[in-house]
């Protein structure tokens, strides 16, 4: 049915689609005696009566006091998240400057996406030794991680660990700027 619908003559193309938008929770599939409905789901489960969407700030240690603007939820255009969902995606706070030459200052928000594998060069937050956390740029050397700042020289604001002292928590996907 949904294939004469549309026009097109694939019903294993139609059931292919289907599948895949099932498995990425955007639609469910309820089959009763041969038939099936099908429910399409709100891509956007973190929406906002105001028609933004809803982020949540990034659950990690600190070294800084957490401003009272940190403690509340982040609320954006929805057309900022592109592809991803709000479920994927976190706010952090910048706290320093290691990546001014990346366009990315202290106290940006940085919309970071959940993910743990990364690949050199990417920048990342990072929970290092268990105690703070980081946005640098991921490179593995042997068996550490290095962080580094934009500079890509040997600087101070590089960290160097062993990989098991070195969580990543996300990848960073843009940076938005308070006003102040």
């Amino acid at each position: 049915m949904i294939a004469r619908n549309f026009g097109l003559n694939s019903r294993g193309g139609i059931g292919r689609i289907v599948s895949e938008l099932e498995s990425q929770g955007l639609l469910t599939r309820e089959r009763v005696d041969g038939h099936f409905s099908i429910e399409v789901q709100s891509s956007r489960s973190n929406n906002v009566s105001s028609g933004g969407v809803l982020i949540e700030w990034l659950d990690a240690p600190c070294e800084h006091n957490r401003e009272t603007w940190e403690m509340q939820p982040v609320i954006l255009p929805e057309f900022i998240l592109g592809y991803q969902t709000a479920e994927r995606i976190r706010a952090f706070r910048v706290v320093d400057d290691a990546l001014e030459n990346s366009g990315i200052k202290e106290d940006d928000i940085a919309l970071i996406e959940l993910r743990k594998f990364v690949r050199d060069g990417t920048i990342v937050t990072a929970i290092v030794d268990g105690t703070a956390t980081y946005l640098r740029k991921y490179y593995r050397v042997g068996s550490d991680i290095e962080l580094r700042s934009s500079s890509d020289i040997d600087d101070e604001d590089n960290i160097r660990r062993p990989a098991d002292h070195v969580e990543i928590l996300g990848v960073y996907r843009t940076h938005i700027r308070p006003i102040t």
